[in-house]
Formats: C-alpha cells, structure tokens, sequence
C-alpha cells in the first residue's frame, strides 16, 4: 500500500530509479534509454484516489501528449499511487481506459501501456519472475504514440523476440537477483516502492500492448 504522505517527488524517484535499474539496466525495452538519456519522458503524478478522476486525469495527458512536439515529450508515465492498488481493479480499469481513447479519437494514434506492482501475465503463477518485466513501483499507465512504436519495431532486429528475451533476462536473473537489484533501494525510497513483493491472489492478464518506452 502507497503511503499518503508520499509526495509526487517521492513517487517520480522511485519511478526513475526502477526504469534505470531494471528497464534500461537489464535491457527489458531496447527503446528506452534514448527517450530517458533525452528527458522525452513526461511523469505525471496523479492525485486521484477514485477511478473517475484518474480517467479525467487520463484524458488530460493522451490530449497533452498528442498535442505536444515528440521532440520535446515522446512519451508519458501516468502514475496513480493512491488508486487501483489491488490489481485486479487495475486490470478491469484498462478498459475503460482504452475506451476513454476511442471517445477521444485517438485510437490508432496513441496506445496505453501497463504496469503495476502485482502485475501477472496470463498463464504465469503469481511469484513467475516473468511477471516482474511488467512490475513498477506504483501502479501506472503508459502513454505511447503509435507511430513511435512502429518506427522503433521496423528499427529494431527481431522486435517480436523482445517478450521471450527479457522472460529468459528475468528467468536467469531469479527472485533472488532482482530482490538484489533494489538492496539499497531503502536508502533512495521506501520499502513500498521496490517493485515485486508477493500477491497470491493476483488474477491473470494478457497484455493487449506492447510495453516498454518507444525510441
């Protein structure tokens, strides 16, 4: 459970440090480090704490996001601590996110993206170290432009090989070497904000997108 006290400073840290450590550190999206390295990622702290206001904070950043230059944001990290902690809730949420994306015309323009601290793929058992290419600190969405994901796919050999990659990057790495990956992470954030940590009863997803951040 987030910590109401923790401040949007707080949530972007810990936001950063993941991506650096695990996204970029352990090659889990080939596309990331330009877009981080060139400060083309928006972070978007929501304050919210029902689902209603995170999807009016949802439309606001897919409308910002497609009326902002890529060249000075590619890509946007919504992060919504104080909602949708219980991934189920989370996962049904997605559609209507997706539906907030068709209402505003922007299906085939921009895609979302998942990622939350008990994410699980379909299929997978609820402590499969696969789960944790998707696992973030804080519950979060992913903004992305289409066209950007397109040119990053053509760009990249063997871009449908990227999933498989990164569960043997995480099968080789174990529990026990991500866990490590955060040894000091209560030095720089909070025990909470170190992505993982059991959820038994987590329900299945099958994610509809491509994850990671675009080039």
């Amino acid at each position: 459970m987030t910590d109401a006290h923790d401040s949007a400073e707080q949530v972007i840290a810990a936001t950063e440090r993941w991506l650096e450590k695990a996204v970029i550190g352990l090659g889990l999206c080939p596309f990331a480090e330009r877009v981080h390295r060139r400060k083309l990622i928006r972070y978007r702290v929501s304050p919210q704490d029902s689902t209603a206001g995170l999807l009016d904070d949802l439309g606001e950043e897919l409308l910002h996001l497609r009326a902002t230059d890529p060249r000075l944001c590619e890509t946007t990290l919504l992060i919504h601590p104080w909602v949708l902690g219980d991934f189920n809730d989370y996962n049904q949420f997605l559609d209507e996110a997706d539906a907030t994306l068709l209402a505003l015309g922007l299906s085939g323009e921009l895609q979302i993206a998942s990622f939350h601290p008990h994410y699980r793929f379909a299929g997978a058992a609820p402590d499969d170290v696969d789960n944790y290419t998707n696992r973030s600190p804080y519950p979060m969405l992913h903004l992305l432009r289409e066209a950007s994901v397109t040119r990053a796919v053509a760009a990249f050999p063997d871009a449908t090989e990227i999933g498989a990659r990164n569960a043997a990057t995480l099968r080789a790495l174990g529990l026990a070497g991500w866990r490590a990956l955060w040894s000091d992470a209560e030095n720089v954030m909070a025990p909470r904000a170190i992505p993982g940590g059991r959820c038994n009863d987590a329900p299945e997803h099958q994610p509809r997108k491509p994850s990671g951040v675009p080039s």
